[in-house]
């Protein structure tokens, strides 16, 4: 049997390179979610009846009977909806078969990585069976999932959703209550800061569109109140270009723009702008590994919570890069997110199960370059309708394979 590890950022390609570089035949081992995406461990040439003659070979003596009845146990293993919990049973059980005094043998301990190969070859089985059976007894429950699949959600939401509106109706009307729970479950502050005013300061990562966003902003609230009372600031020391970019909105809305290179001078600057109603904090754009990210966050903190904080995320991002976003910037306790460049996006789905998953209210969504005309206040059912839209032209891409694996996946972790 050979055996290969794939990492990629998400689970399509990872299965495309699966299928690339050691064929369709390949049977998946395992797989789990890390930092920068999936992990994939994939076999071929697995032969099952060999296996089982060196599982017996390889037991002393004395284990020969609870070898044989594990043997047994597998040819009979029951197709239900319990059975991977069974398989799991089943691993737990392999592993009290083996002696201690034997477990620093080198051929117990391959034969127990075998063991466990098989298991999760048996789980990967099982996957395809579920789907199948879905596929004869549910069919819409089937394509309901694949197109939940396509708006790019995770498959643990896709899977809720889908079992939410299960039997209620013929397929468009369970995806009208899926898109219905889906909108319930997106949190949106409803609130507009543009009507009101205050601090705002806004976060993210490198190329996200903070600049941007925070002149549209202003502008919004230079069209409701006029620009006597509006003032921006620029906490970016390390790129001319964003502070240049700035002045000049600045120029064209005729409000005053300041620069603040460490933590007093932000508080002396905000001083100075006591009688603005409406002031925008710019901050550098970082990755989360850039050093000077704690230090723009404790100027954030040296402000105190009389800052309203957006956390700006891009829809373009993908979903892993998006969760190492938030816990970037956790430390800062953002009030909640401002979604930047639906427009640029082949689906919302990675970007709605983060803030689904997360908690993190939306704001606003922008969703063009014009200022400010392409920032909206946040609503869920415009948000889900767009990615519903996005999604009607992918849905034939995601095979039988795949959504058998996302399943299982998902209620594999359902259930930890």
């Amino acid at each position: 049997m050979k055996i290969k590890r794939f990492v990629a950022s998400d689970m399509r390609t990872a299965l495309a390179a699966v299928k690339k570089e050691i064929g369709e035949d390949a049977v998946i081992l395992s797989n789990k979610s890390i930092e920068d995406g999936v992990e994939l461990v994939a076999a071929i040439d697995f032969d099952e009846e060999k296996f089982d003659a060196n599982v017996i070979a390889r037991q002393p003596k004395q284990q020969a009977r609870p070898a044989e009845s594990q043997k047994k146990h597998v040819q009979s293993f029951d197709i239900t909806p319990e059975a991977e919990h069974q398989a799991s049973g089943y691993e737990a059980h392999i592993e009290n078969v083996v002696p201690a005094d034997n477990r620093e043998d080198g051929s117990i301990e391959e034969m127990r990585r075998e063991m466990r190969a098989l298991r999760r070859m048996m789980e990967n089985e099982l996957s395809g069976i579920s789907w199948r059976e879905m596929g004869d007894h549910r069919p819409d429950s089937k394509e309901l999932f694949r197109q939940l699949m396509a708006i790019g959600l995770s498959a643990d939401i896709a899977e809720r959703l889908m079992r939410a509106v299960a039997g209620q109706g013929d397929f468009e009307q369970q995806w009208t209550k899926a898109m219905y729970y889906l909108a319930a479950e997106i949190g949106v502050t409803g609130d507009d800061l543009t009507e009101r005013g205050g601090i705002v300061a806004v976060v993210g990562p490198t190329g996200v569109g903070k600049t941007t966003s925070i002149a549209k902003l202003a502008a919004r609230y230079c069209l409701r109140h006029g620009n006597r009372h509006v003032a921006m600031i620029s906490t970016d020391n390390y790129r001319i270009g964003a502070r240049e970019q700035l002045h000049t909105y600045g120029r064209i809305l005729n409000i005053p723009v300041r620069t603040a290179s460490n933590a007093e001078e932000l508080m002396e600057t905000l001083n100075v702008f006591a009688d603005k109603r409406f002031i925008l904090i710019d901050t550098a754009g970082m990755s989360h590994q850039d050093a000077k990210l704690a230090e723009q966050l404790s100027m954030l903190e040296a402000a105190g919570r009389m800052v309203t904080r957006f956390l700006a995320l891009s829809a373009t991002t993908e979903l892993a890069a998006l969760h190492r976003a938030l816990d970037s910037f956790a430390s800062i306790r953002p009030d909640a997110c401002l979604i930047t460049k639906t427009d640029e996006a082949a689906s919302l789905g990675s970007i709605l199960s983060v803030v689904i998953k997360s908690g993190l209210p939306v704001a606003y969504y922008t969703d063009g370059q014009k200022v400010p005309e392409d920032m909206h206040v946040a609503r869920a059912n415009p948000l889900v309708d767009m990615a519903s839209t996005l999604a009607q032209d992918v849905s034939d891409q995601f095979g039988d394979g795949y959504l058998a694996f996302a399943l299982s996946d998902a209620r594999t972790h359902a259930y930890m």
